[in-house]
Formats: C-alpha cells, structure tokens, sequence
C-alpha cells in the first residue's frame, strides 16, 4: 500500500533515497526510519502552508520557523535551572586527579590462558609490593609492557579520559596506595599504586546554570515537538504507516 499524508503521496523512490541517511539495522527497518521522517516532514510542510509561511529555497528553515511560531518552547527558568542543579549533583562535579604508577602485564582478551597466567603473576606482583612497596620501580621494569616502565612505572596525573573507560571507571574511585586487586583493562592487567588523590569538587552554580538552562530547554523542546508531530497525525489522515498520535493539545 502506498504512502498518502492527506492525500500526497510519498514514493517508494523517495523512501529508498532517504534510507541512506540511515545507519544499523536491516534495509527495511532503514527504510522504515526513513517513511516515517518523509511523513513526519510532510505533515509539517502541509500545516505551514495551512499557516501561510511564505515558500523558502531552504525548506528546513520554512519548518524551523513553523515550528518556532506554532510549537514554541519556553527557556527553562531559574526555579528549574536550580533544581536540576541541586538533584544531580554528580553531573557538576569535577573529576578526581590521581598520581598513580603502575605495572602493565599484557594480555589479549581472548586468550584465557594468557589472561589467567598473568593475573597471578599481578597478584605475586602485589603481595611482594605489600612486603616490599620500594621494590615498585625495580618490578615496573622488569615486567611492565607499558612504556612508563623506564619511569619506574609512574604515570603522572591521572583524571576522567586519561586511561580507556573499563580502568578509568574502577582506577578513580581507588584510595592512596597500593590497589590490593589487579585493575583489568583491554589491554591486560595492571598493578597499580596512587600516590596522591584529590577528590572531585562540585561546580558553583553560576559556573554551570548557561549549560544547564541549554540542557533543559533542548530537552523541553524535543519533547514538545514529539507531541506537536503527534498532534498533527492525530489530525491528518495517514495511509500505508502507522505513527504516533495525540489528541490532546500541545503541552509545553
């Protein structure tokens, strides 16, 4: 059955052009993407005609301004503003920086042998360090594959985006001193010791209410703007798809 949005007719040409600005899944869900995007922007061509827009070269702007004209969205206000602010606290707050040395003791993901031999080599690694915590440097280079091992092993600073994610998320949430577990990683395991830690500190407010406000309207915005779609289909007469509707009238 072919594609009508109040009687216009969407192509099967159209579609299979448009999917190709699709990316994952199978070639129907693609173009599945793809129809209800053609819809979606047929619905929003009718009513700004039903509007009077005057015609413009560059389409996207027509409906950029039917959309700022009959689904505007208002900026989120200080009250919202502060209140994100005081219920996510963690989302303003400066990573840890740590100092941190380490023994990288490498093995490939999918070799369990080799994955097993050198986790016990970290943990003998770990209980001699325990004994001996000077003898780091001298192990570091004798059985470190990371280039720090000329070093000693020593890293430097360390703080959120310095290592791969899988260490970072268990490496900065370590204490000072030597970690008592071998740290995995895609790369094998390490050995690690933090010499300093300086924990996170949380963003003033004034720091971060732009960033906050921005969030928070481009979150009410796409919201709106789902519902004000869903509105028209409500309204339309739509064939050979099915889209979202709604009956009620646009919330902001």
């Amino acid at each position: 059955m072919p594609i009508t949005v109040n009687g216009v007719e969407i192509s099967d040409h159209a579609v299979n052009v448009e999917s190709a600005h699709y990316e994952g899944g199978d070639i129907r869900e693609r173009q599945h993407q793809a129809a209800v995007a053609l819809v979606v922007r047929e619905l929003l061509r009718q009513r700004a005609d039903e509007l009077g827009l005057p015609q413009e070269e560059d389409e996207e702007r027509r409906l950029d301004a039917l959309l700022a004209e009959d689904a505007p969205v208002p900026t989120a206000d200080e009250a919202a503003c502060r209140a994100y602010y005081d219920k996510n606290p963690e989302r303003f707050t400066t990573s840890p920086v740590l100092v941190a040395r380490h023994i990288l003791l490498p093995a490939h993901p999918d070799d369990l042998e080799e994955q097993d031999r050198q986790r016990d080599l970290a943990e003998r690694l770990i209980a001699s360090l325990q004994t001996d915590p000077e003898a780091f440097p001298a192990l570091a280079r004798e059985h470190s594959a990371c280039p720090s091992r000329e070093e000693g092993g020593y890293l430097g600073q360390l703080e959120r985006g310095s290592t791969v994610p899988e260490l970072d998320e268990v490496l900065l949430r370590q204490p000072e001193g030597l970690c008592t577990r071998p740290l995995g990683s895609r790369y094998g395991w390490h050995v690690v010791e933090v010499l300093q830690r300086a924990e996170g500190r949380q963003q003033p407010y004034d720091a971060v209410r732009a960033r906050i406000a921005e969030y928070l309207t481009e979150r009410t915005r796409r919201r709106a703007i789902r519902q004000y779609i869903a509105v028209l289909a409500g309204a339309a007469e739509i064939e050979g798809i099915e889209l979202e509707t709604a009956d009620s009238p646009l919330v902001q």
